[in-house]
């Protein structure tokens, strides 16, 4: 049975920070000059132990399930992040885990998710997206984590909105990644508890907007021109109904953004900072550029960093 969709609430993403405080890095908010004037920082969940930051929502998740649930072993879907979120919460307890994976994922995140114990069922992206809607897929056994539909998964993400206020109490717009939509309602529902007149907008890729195409139309949309492209840790297929829900409170809205244009924050955010950030990981921060307009402080989360470096070097190269 599906667990009916409700707010994430500020207390669940405390108990949250309570439990993951041995396992995710309170990663560092960094200002980045590009000699323009505006205060724009970027949030770097690219150095989690998983280079990503769906270790905050694996490993919340994996911790709130009870002792039977963990006994089964877990399993979910993934085209790499979420994967090594989770398998290195099971590690961490000791028990089994699967993943759905999709098979075009880069082959650093497989290798990673292997590395990590996990057990990978390998699928296509079409598979992949069936079966999050459908919370289920056969051959996979244990207690399902999913990868975004999840309450718990969800409040551990709201962590990082907890950092990103101690760090800027007078942030003026965050800006997420949208994929699943996990990432930007856990952080928005943190955000918006605490300073409800900071604005929570997304970004997605210009190839797989879903999302902003969903706020023009007033409902969950399907994106019919859906592309495969280098940002594949974000920009579904579609807004599942369950998401819309659960992103409409927290959300102010949605920037698209070309490929060329997350290609060149990849490269601001590599000679900035010098760490590297996969395609998902850099349209925070092509969306900031994109727009003048957006009141800051203004923070980008840089969701992740695991891409092959040959070809990220392809990309990033003048």
């Amino acid at each position: 049975m599906i667990d009916p969709v409700r707010p994430i609430a500020i207390e669940d993403i405390e108990a949250a920070r309570a439990r993951i405080a041995g396992t995710v890095l309170r990663t560092p908010l960094v200002r980045i000059d590009l000699g323009d004037g505006r205060d724009i920082r970027l949030k770097l969940e690219n150095l989690q132990p998983t280079n990503a930051y769906k270790i905050r929502g694996g490993a919340n998740a994996v911790a709130a399930l009870s002792d039977e649930q963990r006994a089964r072993g877990v399993w979910t879907i993934s085209a790499g992040n979420a994967g090594q979120g989770v398998a290195y919460a099971a590690r961490a307890f000791g028990i089994p885990c699967t993943v759905v994976a999709i098979e075009s994922a880069p082959k650093t995140k497989l290798d990673r998710m292997r590395a990590l114990g996990a057990k990978i069922l390998p699928v296509s992206y079409e598979q992949a997206w069936i079966a999050a809607e459908a919370h289920e897929f056969a051959g996979a056994e244990g207690t399902f984590v999913h990868p975004f539909d999840s309450h718990d998964f969800i409040a551990g993400h709201g962590t990082m909105g907890l950092e990103i206020l101690e760090d800027c109490p007078d942030v003026g717009t965050v800006i997420c990644a949208i994929g699943g939509g996990g990432l930007i309602t856990g952080v928005g529902s943190a955000i918006k508890a605490r300073r409800p007149e900071a604005r929570v907008l997304g970004a997605e890729p210009e190839t797989a907007a879903p999302y902003a195409l969903s706020l023009t139309k007033g409902s969950p949309q399907k994106f019919a021109e859906w592309q495969a492209s280098f940002v594949d840790g974000a920009g579904g297929q579609s807004v599942t109904g369950r998401m819309w829900l659960r992103m409409q409170p927290v959300v102010d809205g949605a920037i698209t953004v070309t490929l060329d244009q997350t290609a060149d924050a990849m490269r601001l955010i590599a000679e900035k900072t010098r760490t590297i950030a996969e395609g998902a990981g850099a349209l925070s921060l092509a969306a900031a550029i994109s727009d003048q307009t957006l009141e800051g402080p203004i923070v980008g989360v840089v969701s992740g960093g695991n891409i092959d470096l040959r070809k990220f070097a392809e990309l990033i190269a003048p």
